[in-house]
């Protein structure tokens, strides 16, 4: 059996068509956070049966893409909006709280026109830029299922002229299904990291619907095979630039996951508060006529909101040194973002699962009826919090605190 007899796959789905008009394009950070507003307030409407019946969120991420908050971050001198990384989490969160799928799809294309910005010449920035603000979307075939480390890829490519041939096995491949290109991670002869960037729809590329996670489950982050795909060589992107020196292309991919966190757990806390004043019923021992007055409700409800706050002030917190980074990437400021984006992951994470959970304990019993599909917050905290484990995340900071350590310099630092 050839290697490439063995990742033959069964049939994928096909891709989708690339816009038929323009995207918007947004101009300044007011607009982001006003269009981000408008655009929650559809793709909240179909969530929960999203959710419930794995739907794939196609008009959504139209909306979505079509936007144009899937530009916001290509730089001016390009056309683009080049908001600050503080309204581009805000925009997430936004997002997140509506449909933290969806604000997930996002990560890995933002996180891709970001390292374009830090590694791409002139040329490529131009091309690749110029797609993004006509709306085509990128998804993702980073990670692989087998390696023995995250950082680890069997996936690689051979130059053949004008275009490089690229063969391997990908999952956890967030958003490629609905994607127009899909940057795939691939070595080269060197053992150098490259975003490879091939069509949805090229030979050889196949996107299998095989996403079978309790929680997040319309990302549809399943597997991708390529098998001798060709792609041409103004779409290989030379990603392992962008950790040769201190750039905040780590941070950035990290602070998008805490914004997709900090969603869900202000989506949890609105239906907890939501349902405690409309269906929950006060406690046969506390005497009062609605359960929103109970005072051990009301404690719970400050602790969840304090908690939030707080994980929400990190956060930007943490976008404003990645912002400060993105002016002036010396060492030291590039390891400030990295710890204050770590820090936030930690509270993000906590009060991801804390609101979650402290849902149904304050909403009782009938909020975990089916009908509500409340638990899909749990499910989804759950699956999302899993990237890039917290326990290292404390490691990583208390090792900077106590010894001036700086963090480990890759993507998920």
């Amino acid at each position: 059996m050839t290697v490439h007899e063995s990742i033959k796959a069964p049939a994928g789905v096909p891709g989708v068509p690339r816009p038929a008009t323009p995207a918007h394009v947004i101009a300044s950070d007011a607009e982001a956070i006003a269009v981000a507003h408008k655009v929650a307030a559809e793709i909240v409407k179909g969530a929960s049966e999203r959710d419930l019946n794995r739907s794939l969120p196609l008009a959504e991420l139209d909306l979505y893409s079509q936007s144009g908050l899937w530009g916001i971050n290509v730089p001016k001198r390009f056309g683009g909006a080049e908001v600050s990384y503080k309204t581009l989490v805000k925009v997430i969160e936004i997002i997140s709280a509506a449909d933290p799928s969806i604000g997930q799809i996002t990560q890995n294309h933002l996180g891709i026109v970001a390292a374009i910005r830090t590694v791409s010449d002139e040329a490529q920035q131009a091309q690749l830029f110029g797609e993004v603000l006509k709306g085509v979307r990128f998804g993702n075939a980073f990670s692989e299922f087998g390696s023995k480390r995250a950082a680890d890829f069997e996936t690689s490519f051979v130059d053949a002229g004008d275009h490089v041939v690229v063969t391997g096995k990908k999952f956890y491949s967030s958003g490629a299904i609905l994607a127009h290109l899909v940057p795939i991670v691939a070595t080269d002869d060197q053992g150098r990291a490259w975003y490879v960037i091939a069509d949805r729809d090229a030979e050889g590329l196949t996107v299998i619907n095989d996403w079978s996670a309790f929680g997040q489950r319309t990302t549809f982050s399943g597997t991708v095979i390529i098998d001798n795909v060709k792609v041409p060589k103004s779409h290989v992107v030379p990603g392992y630039k962008g950790y040769e020196k201190p750039s905040a292309d780590g941070a950035i991919f990290q602070i998008i996951q805490v914004a997709v966190d900090t969603g869900i757990a202000k989506a949890a806390l609105d239906d907890t508060i939501a349902f405690v004043k409309s269906k929950s019923r006060p406690w046969i021992d506390s005497g009062l006529d609605k359960a929103s007055d109970d005072p051990y409700t009301i404690q719970a409800v400050g602790r969840l909101s304090i908690r939030l706050h707080a994980a929400q002030a990190l956060l930007y917190q943490a976008a404003e040194a990645i912002d400060d980074a993105l002016i002036d990437a010396t060492a030291e400021k590039v390891a400030w973002a990295q710890v204050v984006t770590a820090e936030a992951k930690v509270l993000s994470t906590e009060i991801a699962i804390e609101a979650t959970n402290v849902l149904f304990e304050l909403a009782g019993t009938r909020s975990t009826l089916a009908e509500h599909n409340l638990d899909r917050h749990w499910r989804n905290a759950r699956t999302h919090t899993l990237h890039d484990p917290v326990r290292w995340k404390y490691a990583i900071v208390g090792n900077y605190v106590l010894n001036d350590v700086k963090p480990p310099f890759h993507a998920w630092s």
